[in-house]
């Protein structure tokens, strides 16, 4: 067993646990981009609209693709809503997104909304 994801966790997990959870957690937040092009060939593209998005990583290693402009939160759903942090170093990437869900912003505190909720397409696709 080992500790795994950017974050300290409660209990030590195996690797097959680790995976359910992050899995979960990122189905239920909508962080089901692929990980960012090592290459940088371009910037990262929606795989519906092949508009360009801003592709970050969350603290528990899977990828979201964020719209490429803040809005203020009463103008976003809560289930969209993310915000940067920076990670507390050494750790790499230095910057993380994170889903808002226990502290509701105020509402015009801004936030960046996931880019499903502004796709000309309908919805991000997940595939």
């Amino acid at each position: 067993m080992r500790s795994r994801g950017h974050v300290d966790l409660m209990a030590e997990m195996c690797e097959e646990c680790w995976q359910r959870l992050a899995n979960g957690l990122a189905t239920v937040e909508g962080a089901t981009a692929p990980p960012q092009d090592p290459a940088g060939n371009g910037p990262p593209r929606c795989r519906a609209c092949r508009g360009v998005v801003r592709r970050y990583p969350t603290y528990y290693e899977r990828w979201v693709d964020l719209a490429t402009v803040e809005l203020p939160a009463e103008e976003v759903p809560q289930r969209y809503r993310w915000r940067l942090i920076k990670a507390p170093a050494p750790r790499a990437p230095v910057v993380l997104a994170v889903h808002i869900r226990v502290v509701d912003p105020l509402p015009r505190d801004p936030v960046l909304p996931a880019h499903a909720f502004l796709c000309p397409a309908g919805r991000a696709a997940d595939a």
